[in-house]
C-alpha cells in the first residue's frame, strides 16, 4: 500500500515562488528516481525534473535556473523550489516514483496539487 501526498500548490503572482512537497508512505525500494510532472490544460503532461536515489537532477530546459528539486531519503519526500514563477508555469503539478527491485519495476503517483501563477 503505497501512498503519495502532494502539498503546496496554490496561487501566486508572476515572479513569486512555491515550494512542492511529496511525501511516500509504504513499501519503496531505496533504488528509485523520483520525479514532478505538469499538465496544463488541453495539453500533454510534460515531465519537468527528476532525481535519483544518489541525488542526480534533470530538469526541462524552460525551468533551468530556476526551478530546483530535492529529496529526504529519511523523510521518503521528494521537493520542488519554484522561483521566479511565470504564468505560463501554471499547471497541475504531479509527483511520480519509479523504484526498482528483485521482483520488477513498481511506478506511484500523487494526486496532483494546482499551481496557478497570475501575471
Amino acid at each position: 500500500q503505497v501512498q503519495l501526498v502532494e502539498s503546496g500548490g496554490g496561487l501566486v503572482q508572476a515572479g513569486g515562488s512555491l515550494r512542492l512537497s511529496c511525501a511516500a508512505s509504504g513499501r519503496i525500494s531505496s533504488i528509485n528516481t523520483m520525479a514532478w510532472h505538469r499538465q496544463a490544460p488541453g495539453k500533454q503532461r510534460e515531465l519537468v525534473a527528476t532525481i535519483t536515489s544518489l541525488g542526480s537532477t534533470n530538469y526541462v530546459d524552460s525551468v533551468k535556473g530556476r526551478f530546483t528539486i530535492s529529496r529526504d531519503n529519511a523523510k521518503n519526500t521528494v521537493y520542488l523550489q519554484m522561483n521566479s514563477l511565470k504564468p505560463e508555469d501554471t499547471a497541475v503539478y504531479y509527483c511520480n516514483i519509479v523504484s526498482r527491485n528483485f521482483f520488477g519495476t513498481a511506478e506511484y503517483w500523487g494526486q496532483g496539487t494546482q499551481v496557478t501563477v497570475s501575471s
